[in-house]
């Protein structure tokens, strides 16, 4: 709706398995090479995406890659063989930091960072892999990668004139989406405001394509496709002064996305939690993030770098979560 259709798709979305292939105990905990628990782990957090875990342990990039030089999805390709698969207890991510300036301009190796931003750049980096070669593709070819046909959804704004009442739609695809906590105590009353129309006056009017003047208008967000993996950031940092909400946001074990859909009739879209990062400290710029991930097994663990240590979903419930991953 909206979009033109795909020129052409390069991964078929009747290939991506939502369970997990085979199931085993949990794999590595990962070695901190000075500053790197932001990085450490998102990449536990992919490591235990099913979907994502499933593709890369099949090869199938690896063995159709042509890209010279840095390949992020080469790179994790490796690094989840060796998590999933080694006997170590510990592995070194080398590759990963070695080649952290080509994930995000951003990141130095010897200096702390902020794992969303990891999570946010290090998925567009697997989505260039998917992409290398194939820079003719239209928009809607580059969102049928298998990153995006695992994480990538839609949103759809509508912008209603308050004069006229005249309306315009318009999508945009995500990989993760992004929620105010200032008011909201938990992940639903966050959602729900995420997609509560917004009044747009004053500085923020818009120019009416039928008034064809400047004039107050409504804005509304929601999810018009929906993910199979939606990954959600808490918005805990203010990004001017560095600081933190500490509180505790709640969020469930199970969550339906359909009443933020644009079609709020049908079926519950039910997802369950199979990740979450958190983050102890006072500002983005210090502290230390942590994570919890569901293994094969169907166990969770709480993985801090080198450590995994098996824990309760009750446990998992009581975290001052940071970023949130669900699955279909």
């Amino acid at each position: 709706e909206g979009m033109d259709l795909p020129q052409r798709i390069p991964f078929p979305p009747e290939e991506i398995c939502m369970d997990w292939h085979q199931r085993q105990r949990p794999g590595a905990g990962l070695c901190n090479l000075g500053s790197t628990c932001y990085i450490n782990v998102i990449l536990q957090c992919l490591t235990y995406t099913p979907p994502l875990a499933n593709y890369l342990l099949s090869r199938d990039h690896s063995q159709l890659c042509h890209q010279q030089g840095f390949c992020m999805m080469c790179i994790m390709e490796v690094h989840v063989r060796k998590v999933l698969r080694s006997s170590a207890n510990v592995i070194w991510p080398r590759a990963v930091v070695r080649d952290l300036k080509f994930i995000g301009e951003e990141f130095e190796p010897d200096l702390a960072g902020d794992a969303y931003e990891f999570l946010r750049c290090a998925l567009e980096a697997m989505q260039r892999a998917c992409l290398s070669g194939s820079s003719e593709v239209n928009i809607s070819s580059q969102t049928t990668t298998i990153i995006h046909q695992i994480f990538g959804g839609f949103l759809k704004s509508r912008v209603t004139c308050l004069r006229c009442q005249a309306v315009s739609n318009s999508y945009k695809a995500f990989l993760h989406v992004l929620l105010d906590i200032k008011a909201p105590s938990s992940l639903t009353t966050a959602l729900e405001h995420f997609v509560t129309p917004k009044k747009l006056d004053g500085k923020y009017c818009l120019k009416c394509s039928k008034c064809e003047k400047m004039v107050a208008a409504s804005k509304r967000f929601t999810v018009h496709c929906a993910p199979k993996v939606l990954t959600v950031c808490l918005k805990r940092f203010d990004c001017f002064t560095g600081g933190k909400i500490s509180k505790i946001v709640e969020y469930p074990e199970y969550l339906d996305l359909r009443p933020y859909m644009s079609d709020t009739a049908g079926e519950p879209l039910l997802y369950s939690l199979y990740a979450l990062v958190v983050h102890s400290g006072d500002t983005c710029l210090d502290g230390h993030f942590f994570c919890y991930t569901k293994a094969s097994n169907g166990l969770w663990y709480k993985m801090d770098d080198e450590s995994v240590d098996n824990c309760g979903i009750h446990a998992v419930l009581r975290q001052q979560a940071y970023l949130l991953f669900y699955a279909r």
